[in-house]
């Protein structure tokens, strides 16, 4: 009898050794003469159990992990591919608490199937979004994504729904859908998580945005550091291509939506949305100013819905089920669920996703396991490199949007970076104004030289020989914190004081 086994082809279990693993047990699996048949799934998001090998058995798929090149013939000795007990063993995948304990609604299926498969895809309700959304005009489509309250994953959190909307009343011949796939924040993995593990939600949800907007083109601007993911997104999309789901006349609706793929230049400013837009027009990536807005005034001057790729992925679930479905997850205006990706210093990094609604320690000692070192958690970053630090009193903060506004937070895409008691704020203060220095595109000035003279302030406010001294500067540096939130034509200059003023204010030792 045929065993199935599944291997992520993914890029945290191949760089740990996936590859290996597949000759291995194929090589093992021939010399004891035994069939089998390798599936290449994406990664379950369990970071710290890749590569994860599972095998299919008739109670359920059984997991053991992490799987070395070395343990493949012990595996085998003890008869692994009927489920057998060995020192990897982990038992039924699903009911692993890490699992269990999640809703997933974007990341149904991934690591469940063979990330490009279409047949595979569609067994577990991929593409009944799309079908449902054809059988609607642009309106209703948008109302579902309206009563979902879904809103953008990627940092700013705008209602998803009304840039559609938007877009969609604009006049003209020509729109576009773009996915900003530029995933450059610090601690974060979830776009690529998506794109290599179920890419085709990807296509699917651009897809259901053209017909919903009247756009026939789309563009995934892709972070040039992700090589394996541009290869498993081509595949889907020649894949989906091929099963009529792109290119003209859909499924005999009449819609005709098609898209590629094209690579960024490597700057972390084309996340941002108008930097991104000149890029893939071919210029130099930086700002623009804003109005008119990328909605009405986007890629080539036409009107252009610009969304994270998580948002996008997630419309196919809001499609199949309803916005309703989607909005009983989560609280208050913080609906549905979000990827947590858990990092830095942490016991069991990987991503988590959950609806909005659990605090920030539950994240971290639940699903994280504390940190790696056993040392206590000194501070937490939460929203990238420009995200507030948050110390030890603050992780009982509940994860959604209003609530870490409160605290001068933000959840952005989700990225939590922990540090133990052996951090240095100040020194994480001034990486922060250097990493804007680096990244800056330098088109204002309080973005492009603010960052350096931040850089130089709290080097003043370290290196003071007296309290006078240190105060002075402290004030400097609160003023020019000021001047860049509020004169910086972006998020980039814009929000580089919240880590900068948050470690200030929560670890001020750290700054004698």
């Amino acid at each position: 009898m045929l065993t199935r086994i599944y291997i992520p082809r993914e890029t945290t279990a191949s760089s740990l050794g996936a590859e290996l693993l597949v000759d291995a047990i194929v090589t093992e699996a021939k010399y004891r003469n035994l069939p089998i048949e390798i599936v290449r799934n994406g990664s379950r998001g369990a970071c710290f159990l890749e590569p994860l090998v599972e095998i299919e058995t008739t109670s359920g798929r059984v997991g053991y992990g992490p799987v070395q090149q070395e343990d493949i013939a012990e595996l085998f000795d003890a008869n692994f591919l009927s489920g057998g007990k060995h020192r990897l063993a982990l038992g039924n995948v699903e009911e692993l608490p890490w699992f269990k304990n999640q809703e997933r609604l974007t990341f149904a299926r991934c690591g469940l199937i063979a990330a490009t498969s279409v047949d595979a895809y569609k067994s577990l309700g991929g593409f009944v979004g799309l079908h449902n959304a054809l059988k609607k005009d642009g309106k209703a489509i948008v109302q579902e994504v309206l009563d979902s309250g879904l809103r953008g994953r990627g940092g700013a959190a705008f209602p998803t729904g009304i840039k559609w909307r938007t877009v969609m009343d604009a006049v003209d011949v020509q729109k576009y859908i773009v996915c900003n796939a530029d995933e450059g924040d610090s601690g974060t993995f979830s776009d690529r998580m998506i794109m290599e593990g179920d890419p085709l939600s990807l296509v699917e949800g651009m897809t259901i945005a053209g017909i919903a907007v009247g756009a026939t083109k789309g563009f995934v601007y892709l972070r040039s550091e992700y090589p394996l993911t541009q290869t498993i997104l081509n595949e889907a999309i020649v894949n989906a291509r091929a099963a009529g789901y792109l290119g003209d006349n859909i499924q005999g609706s009449g819609n005709s939506f098609d898209l590629e793929v094209r690579m960024g230049a490597g700057a972390y400013i084309c996340g941002e949305e108008t930097s991104l837009l000149e890029s893939l027009e071919g210029k130099r990536g930086e700002i623009r100013f804003k109005p008119p807005l990328p909605a009405l005034k986007g890629l080539f001057g036409k009107p252009t819905v610009v969304n994270n790729v998580i948002s996008l992925a997630t419309i196919p679930v809001i499609l199949e089920k309803g916005g309703k479905h989607y909005a009983n997850f989560g609280r208050g205006r913080s609906l549905g669920t979000m990827p947590f990706q858990l990092g830095g210093n942490i016991k069991h990094g990987g991503l988590v996703e959950k609806a909005f609604g659990l605090t920030l320690r539950q994240l971290i000692q639940d699903f994280g396991g504390g940190t790696a070192s056993g040392k206590p958690i000194r501070a937490v970053q939460v929203g990238g490199p420009l995200g507030a630090y948050f110390p030890d009193a603050l992780l009982d903060t509940v994860c959604d949007y209003e609530e870490f506004a409160k605290v001068g937070g933000m959840l952005g895409h989700g990225g939590v970076v922990v540090f133990d008691t052996s951090v240095n704020m100040a020194k994480m203060a001034r990486f922060s104004m250097e990493f804007c220095a680096n990244e800056s595109c330098g088109k204002c000035t309080p973005c492009r030289i603010g960052s350096v003279r931040g850089m130089e302030t709290i080097d003043k406010i370290v290196g003071a020989i007296d309290d006078n001294e240190r105060n002075k500067q402290h004030i400097i540096l609160k003023d020019l914190c000021e001047t860049m939130e509020s004169a910086s034509l972006c998020a980039m200059g814009g929000l580089t004081p919240m880590p900068v003023m948050s470690a200030v204010k929560h670890f001020k030792g750290d700054f004698q």
